[in-house]
């Protein structure tokens, strides 16, 4: 008889983690609860020995540090991207994978409150539009437009608190 170990508080944060992250990539838009504030329980489930991830605060390099994973250097040299500030001119050199590896493309995860500037999305996952007001510039949706040429392109996580946003790089964004 195969006998498995109950999950443990940390299994099942991380479990809790990656379904409202993937969640929110399929249906872009939807707002979702993570299980505790902040990038620490992203960090937790996303970024493992195999990864690359780079942070803008020290905090946050400590934490995928601590996970195992190297830190990158550079935007452009990380699987993983982890912003407290955003803005549109840092994603310029953010991986967007190749054509032939377009699955190469980072993730960023980005603190941005889920207020300001109303954008609609629409592509894959949404029943024909749906709106949504994130506090990010316009120069930053027109950085991405050119930077995302699908299947070619990067995810993103926008964080407030404990409520995520995901928009995936098959989605597309009109500033209103």
């Amino acid at each position: 008889m195969l006998t498995v170990a109950p999950p443990d508080a940390v299994e099942l944060r991380s479990n809790a983690t990656f379904e409202a992250l993937m969640w929110t990539l399929s249906r872009p838009g939807d707002v979702r609860t993570l299980p505790e504030a902040g990038f620490g329980a992203i960090v937790e489930t996303l970024v493992d020995l195999e990864c690359s991830a780079y942070a803008d605060t020290p905090a946050m390099r400590e934490r995928i540090l601590a996970s195992g994973a190297t830190l990158a250097e550079g935007i452009g040299n990380a699987d993983h991207v982890f912003l407290a500030t955003l803005d549109g001119a840092e994603i310029a050199q953010i991986n967007c994978g190749s054509a032939l590896y377009p699955d190469d493309g980072a993730t960023l995860v980005a603190a941005v409150a889920h207020s300001g500037q109303r954008v609609r999305l629409s592509g894959p996952g949404i029943k024909d539009t749906t709106e949504i007001a994130l506090a990010v510039s316009p120069g930053f949706w027109a950085m991405r437009d050119m930077l995302c040429l699908y299947p070619e392109g990067f995810d993103i996580f926008f964080v407030d608190g404990d409520r995520v946003i995901g928009i995936p790089r098959s989605c597309l964004v009109e500033v209103l």
